[in-house]
């Protein structure tokens, strides 16, 4: 009994936590509009780069996307954290470009809003 629970709790762990999810994607915009649309499922190096707008370099892997370099002046992008969870984002400014997670679990709220108790 004790073996077929571990199993079950080993189980539930590597889906929740290590496998990357299906159908969860990495969607990237310049200026509003889609320039591609990538699987958190596979392994890639992806640069993105146009006259005006500069060089950016999105990896995605193991589930996450993140932003490897970029030729902002702040560099603000590079240092976010990876994004996997749905309603994540990456967002290069000077640049304008966003990476946006489209699917799979929606990520952790930044603020909660509920009953208060004002006197």
């Amino acid at each position: 009994m004790a073996l077929a629970l571990a199993a079950a709790a080993s189980l539930f762990f590597w889906q929740r936590y290590v496998k990357p999810q299906e159908g969860i994607l990495a969607v990237v915009e310049r200026n509003g509009k889609t320039i591609g649309c990538y699987s958190l499922d596979s392994g890639q190096r992806l640069v993105f780069e146009e006259k005006g707008y500069g060089r950016n370099v999105l990896v995605i892997q193991e589930g996450k996307a993140y932003m490897e370099e970029a030729d902002c002046p702040d560099k603000l992008c590079v240092r976010q954290k990876p994004v996997k969870k749905n309603g994540e984002s990456i967002i290069c400014l000077p640049h304008k470009l966003v990476i946006r997670v489209i699917g799979g679990e929606t990520g952790e709220a930044d603020v909660m809003i509920g009953s208060s108790h004002i006197p």
